[in-house]
């Protein structure tokens, strides 16, 4: 029996209708806890794509526009549960999220207001997608 990876999603979604641009986070209520970007695992036979805007739709209530696939984060110690391969797209949504799913709690925060408790690589995601955001530079793949 073959033992692979297991595919995510993380959805980095700014709600377009506000100043700034803020981003939403999730306060996870399952371990391992704290805030996360909204995603969750892809199911068998679904696109990523399709995950992606299934999963914002369970965990923030909200419709999503996806505009990019940012990049795959793959370390094998991104989550202490299992190893996990992330694809992370960006989106734009408007509206008021709500908390659903395994969240326990939902937050708008623009970047000066990013909680330092993030869960799994995403404070790595989010230093990666603000540079990206504020300077337009993509991150550099890494080969080790």
């Amino acid at each position: 029996m073959y033992k692979n990876p297991a595919p995510t999603v993380d959805i980095i979604i700014e709600l377009i209708d506000r100043p700034h641009r803020p981003i939403i986070l999730i306060e996870r209520h399952n371990e391992p806890l704290g805030w996360a970007i909204p995603g969750g695992f892809v199911d068998y036979g679904e696109p990523v794509e399709v995950a992606a805007r299934r999963e914002a739709e369970e965990e923030i209530g909200l419709q999503i526009e996806l505009i990019e696939q940012f990049l795959v984060y793959s370390d094998p110690k991104r989550d202490p549960r299992q190893h996990t391969i992330s694809i992370v797209f960006l989106a734009t949504a408007t509206g008021e999220p709500q908390a659903g799913d395994d969240a326990k709690n939902v937050g708008i925060f623009e970047p000066w207001r990013v909680p330092s408790n993030l869960c799994f690589d995403h404070d790595r995601i989010l230093r990666d997608y603000w540079r990206y955001r504020h300077h337009g530079i993509r991150p550099q793949l890494s080969f080790e």
